[in-house]
């Protein structure tokens, strides 16, 4: 039996000593369920997190989430805005509280309910902050439980009790022989004296690694468990030049008529690279809802796009995996399909990702005659405000300034002036160009934000070396 605590759980991993690996762990519903956790993790909190142990170089996304907290609160049109973007709600929240390992230690999520008990929402309506303000004028400062029903039978996401092996690189399976043999050939054994079974317990700490190295690694079990835990960074400088961000689309015809935001810009003729653009708060917007976005989401868009790490096949685990060992259809759509908590999403939003609903089962009815009804969250970004209902995390109208690699401030000519003079840029070498940005190109700035140092030129200049998919088209005119 594995000895599990409620800060630690048991690892039992076969080792092969010849080369120093993990060969394959072996454990419970409990580990399995805290690594699918992960896919729910929206990536400003991976951010977040990254902060508390080792500075990771996550793309562009740490200057988007610097970015936000730097800009003046008065550029935001409420102040939870802010708050949103730093600290974004899981929207599996309801479930993560059960995992046995709690590796975000932060503060349980809370709910609240307008103060005034005799307004016509006070049942079905909620707030995640206590400072907003009800349709009916109260304060929603009313701390409430708000709970999802549980399935029966143990676990999170996953049927338990049941054993798994996971590899190296983190790919879950069955502890089938054919699984066990598939992932020990990869090691190329020949015989079992060099194979050794060791006991890990892992901690929030060990977690946390394995999240980071899992965006930056092939094998974080054996960097995590075996070896020293720098952790390596995510960014290749050289990517830019070979970059292929292939677009293609999930789900639904291509929308000819859709909606495109204009940026302007700036760009050096001889060295085909953007130095920073001049944009409306519309396209920052767009951008700062990437730290919203859950983790599954991104890894989804990125259609098999190339990785240094592995979390695309702790993806591919749970698409795989028979649904006999998984909770529900529901459970799995949470993971390969996550969506925003009510509230964190915006009308006209380009990477169309969908809002998740909830219902409220009236539990004092007999079983067979159960109410449900739909739960109404105010939106924090515009309190009760009809005016103001669907919009994004700033005001508006707004000009801005974001360089190439995603750092954003107010639009300023002396800073631009000077971000030109700094990299001695003749005047004659610069030029402005008009980018219009639907949501083929906001599904590429996602993953360029993702892996690129360079967001901007990756996108809207960079020409692949490498061609086969959509996406290696110009977006310019």
């Amino acid at each position: 039996m594995e000895e599990k605590s409620e800060n630690k759980i048991s690892l039992k991993v076969l080792v092969n000593n010849l080369t120093n690996k993990v060969i394959f762990a072996e454990c419970d519903n409990d580990f399995v369920d805290v690594l699918f956790s992960f896919l729910t993790i929206p990536m400003g909190t991976i951010v977040r997190l990254s902060h508390h142990s080792q500075s990771l170089g996550i793309g562009c996304i740490d200057n988007l989430f610097g970015s936000v907290e730097s800009l003046d609160l008065q550029l935001f049109r409420t102040k939870e805005c802010r708050d949103m973007l730093l600290h974004p709600r899981n929207g599996a929240e309801d479930l993560l509280r059960n995992l046995k390992l709690k590796y975000d230690q932060c503060e349980p999520p809370r709910y609240f309910k307008c103060s005034n008990r005799y307004c016509r929402n006070f049942a079905q309506r909620f707030s995640y902050y206590e400072t907003v303000h009800c349709c009916c004028g109260g304060l929603m400062n009313m701390e409430t439980i708000f709970t999802t029903k549980q399935a029966e039978g143990g676990g999170v996401f996953v049927e338990g009790p049941g054993r798994f092996i996971i590899s190296d690189d983190l790919q879950v399976l069955p502890p089938f022989t054919c699984a066990v043999s598939s992932v020990v050939s990869n090691h190329g054994l020949m015989g079992w004296k060099s194979v050794e079974e060791l006991t890990f317990n892992v901690g929030v700490d060990e977690v946390l690694n394995l999240l980071m190295l899992s965006l930056v690694s092939e094998t974080p079990l054996t960097e995590t468990l075996l070896k020293d835990k720098t952790i390596p960074n995510m960014i290749d400088e050289n990517l830019d030049q070979d970059l292929c961000i292939e677009y293609r689309e999930v789900e639904g015809k291509r929308n000819e008529e859709e909606e495109k935001i204009s940026i302007k810009l700036i760009v050096s003729k001889s060295k085909k690279k953007v130095y920073y653009a001049e944009v409306g708060e519309d396209f920052v917007n767009l951008l700062f809802s990437f730290l919203t976005l859950p983790l599954g989401f991104v890894i989804k868009q990125m259609q098999h796009n190339s990785l240094k790490g592995c979390i695309d096949q702790l993806y591919k685990s749970v698409e795989d995996l028979d649904e006999q060992y998984l909770k529900s259809n529901l459970h799995k759509k949470k993971l390969v399909s996550p969506k925003l908590l009510p509230g964190f999403g915006y009308k006209n939003h380009l990477l169309g990702i969908e809002e998740a609903s909830y219902k409220w089962t009236d539990s004092v009815e007999p079983k067979s005659h159960c109410k449900e009804d739909c739960i109404d969250f105010v939106d924090p970004k515009s309190h009760h405000k009809k005016d103001d209902k669907d919009c994004g995390f700033l005001k508006g109208p707004a000009m801005f300034m974001v360089t190439d690699s995603l750092n954003v401030s107010p639009i300023s000519a002396i800073v631009g002036m000077s971000i030109l003079c700094e990299l001695n840029v003749p005047v004659t070498d610069v030029e402005v160009r008009v980018a219009h940005v639907g949501k083929e190109e906001a599904i590429r700035l996602l993953v360029a934000s993702f892996v690129c140092p360079s967001a901007l030129t990756s996108v809207f200049l960079t020409k692949p070396k490498r061609f086969g998919g959509l996406g290696c088209l110009s977006f310019l005119i």
